[in-house]
């Protein structure tokens, strides 16, 4: 697929005001600061379609691009941002939650998960819930090229040895590096799939 429009449709703080749209949703998630904004530009192949910080917790509304007139792509906030009230985080992880289970729209869920470092509990915590409310998700390691490609094998074998714990077969999964462009064209063919598909 080649991605040759681009468009913000806009913040929302509840589900029940997105969108008025059937269009196919894909929904971009991950702990703060796991390179969510700059995987989206990537994808995209805008630079600033997406806000990148260096300070976690930007995303806080669930943010819709219209990709190619076709399918939404969801930008919504990151999980276990530490730096906020215990009633913000609770109306963030509400905020997320009625997205993904009411959202009839939502076709998968990329969580992503951070390359450089060894499995998070609250990531395969939040993939469980997926798991558990049927939500369909894949997942995507970013930051791929910051480490040795021994380095890197080591630290993605030792997160899927923790993910096997609760799933047979692991879900889906793509490798990906926002700077050099990894796994962008895997992730916006799989999407098409998807897309297609859905719309059949």
């Amino acid at each position: 697929m080649d991605v040759h429009h681009t468009e913000f449709r806009g913040s929302f703080p509840k589900v029940n005001g997105c969108p008025k749209d059937d269009r196919p949703e894909f929904a971009f998630i991950g702990r703060s600061n796991v390179g969510k904004s700059s995987l989206i530009n990537m994808l995209s192949g805008k630079k600033d379609l997406a806000h990148t910080s260096k300070k976690p917790g930007k995303t806080q509304l669930i943010n819709y691009f219209l990709i190619n007139h076709q399918w939404h792509l969801v930008d919504l906030p990151g999980y276990g941002y530490a730096k906020i009230s215990k009633t913000k985080r609770k109306e963030w992880e509400k905020m997320i939650q009625d997205y993904l289970v009411k959202r009839l729209q939502m076709q998968c869920a990329f969580v992503l998960v951070d390359s450089m470092i060894p499995p998070q509990n609250i990531d395969i915590e939040f993939m469980n819930w997926l798991g558990e409310m049927h939500i369909p998700f894949v997942i995507v390691y970013t930051k791929t090229d910051r480490l040795k490609p021994a380095q890197l094998e080591e630290n993605l074998t030792e997160i899927r040895a923790e993910l096997s714990k609760y799933w047979e077969p692991l879900p889906q999964q793509f490798l990906t590096s926002s700077e050099k462009g990894i796994g962008r064209k895997e992730i916006l063919s799989f999407i098409e799939e998807v897309r297609v598909r859905a719309e059949e």
